[in-house]
């Protein structure tokens, strides 16, 4: 393949075309960035132009490989591209990328099987949707919550623990820092009023609910049937809609418990046929 000339600025506009144009053709990333080391390049500074991860500077070799340091928030690390992530059984492409909030719609996260595996051992098992009840620190019914759900146990069975173990690959956070799989059905007219996933440091019931596993930091809402209208989840501020398609799935975090979080969040009602969900929320510290 051809080669990339060095330059005093290297992060230059030819040389991240050359880049995606070799990517494009499938050359590998460590063939990428051997080619680079034989062009001249510094192996820190053709490092950084890739970014590569800190798994990939191990592997590739010539770099040190600084001390994994916990995130305060769950993240997707993208790739070169800025659209790919590594999920570790598959890459996950991102369709879309906003921040403040970070938000990112993946596209295919779970196959058709793993939607169809969920749904049959959850349709049993679904009951009226509650909500948690901060004032008491347990949970209730609520007009603005029409669905029917269950939960999963951690590792409850061999398709929720492939699952989970791709969503902590994809979002660089424990699995056990993790909620067990909310799976949740809407039939038609069902929806949940725009609400907030992290539970408010003022009401009194919230000490008793964060001794479980500490502050919700995100959220992750995975489709696993789409309605024949309807549905979609949405963000009203920041004006963002996002479709329900099967498979796919928004991810967004909330660096502080409070609106000015604007990850206000509601389901709109389903006008035909039926919506399917399975939800992760991720926590702190260990969920017990």
């Amino acid at each position: 393949m051809n080669q990339p000339s060095t330059s005093t600025d290297p992060a230059t506009p030819e040389v991240l075309a050359w880049l995606a144009a070799q990517t494009a053709r499938g050359c590998t990333r460590p063939s990428l960035f051997k080619s680079m080391l034989d062009a001249g390049w510094q192996a820190t500074t053709a490092a950084c132009i890739m970014q590569l991860t800190p798994d990939e500077k191990a592997a590739f070799g010539g770099l040190p490989t600084p001390p994994r340091v916990a995130s305060a928030l769950p993240f997707a690390s993208l790739d070169a591209s800025g659209t790919m992530v590594d999920a570790g059984d598959k890459w996950v492409q991102v369709i879309t990328h906003r921040q403040a909030p970070e938000l990112m719609v993946f596209a295919s996260l779970l196959s058709p099987a793993e939607c169809d595996a969920l749904i049959d051992v959850a349709r049993p098992r679904l009951s009226r949707s509650l909500t948690v009840d901060t004032k008491t620190g347990g949970q209730e019914l609520h007009p603005d919550r029409t669905s029917q759900g269950m939960f999963f146990a951690r590792s409850e069975n061999p398709v929720v623990q492939r699952i989970e173990t791709r969503i902590a690959k994809l979002l660089n956070w424990p699995v056990q820092n993790g909620e067990g799989l909310q799976v949740l059905r809407y039939p038609p007219g069902a929806q949940y009023r725009p609400h907030y996933d992290y539970f408010d440091p003022r009401e009194p019931g919230t000490p008793a609910i964060l001794k479980r596993g500490g502050q919700r930091l995100a959220t992750l809402i995975m489709y696993l049937l789409e309605p024949q209208a309807g549905g979609a989840t949405v963000f009203p501020d920041i004006d963002v809609r996002v479709a329900p398609v099967r498979g796919n799935a928004v991810f967004f975090s909330y660096a502080q418990a409070h609106p000015d979080s604007r990850t206000l969040h509601g389901g709109e009602p389903v006008t035909a046929g039926e919506k399917w969900i399975a939800t992760k929320w991720l926590r702190q510290g260990e969920f017990v």
